[in-house]
């Protein structure tokens, strides 16, 4: 059974993709992408449409993810009843999907870095006003969440796998 994870930012132009080529290429390396459909989304659809920021890409390909394929795109209700968990880059961000999605399940939608508490942060945070530097530390954050989500993610049967 596939299961399916959306990461959701704001305008869907830096972390999430980041966040969503990231752990496509750790998936693929593990050998288990087969087994996941990976997604990313914005709240706002100001940059529908448009490729990753060419700094978030130039900071992807520095750990091998490759994310000039994906598009942004606004997320809908629909995404958070159709994906099996949800994945937020900040509480702003979690929110703003809650409130789009009454309905759906507290744990279902969660703040991506619940999956790195080691980092001791709530939030990845926006690197887009900044330069490359703040887009190689959300890259570092989003690595660490990717990884502690692959462990939850493999180790878990598939129907708890958004409760870790």
């Amino acid at each position: 059974m596939t299961q399916s994870i959306l990461f959701v930012c704001h305008g869907n132009t830096c972390r999430s993709p980041m966040a969503q080529g990231l752990l496509r290429h750790m998936l693929q390396e593990a050998k288990r992408d087969t087994d996941f459909a990976i997604d990313s989304a914005g709240t706002h659809a100001r940059s529908a449409g448009t490729a990753p920021d060419p700094r978030a890409c130039d900071a992807a390909s520095t750990r091998g993810a490759d994310i000039s394929d994906l598009r942004s795109r606004q997320a809908a209700a629909g995404d958070i009843a159709s994906h099996d968990l949800v994945l937020a880059m900040d509480e702003a961000t979690r929110s703003e999907l809650l409130a789009l999605a009454p309905e759906a399940a507290p744990d279902k939608v969660r703040l991506f870095l619940d999956f790195a508490p080691g980092y001791g942060l709530k939030d990845v945070p926006d690197p887009f006003p900044g330069g490359a530097d703040d887009y190689m530390q959300a890259l570092d954050l989003i690595e660490g969440g990717c990884a502690g989500l692959i462990t939850v993610l493999l180790q878990a049967p598939a129907s708890s796998a958004s409760k870790p």
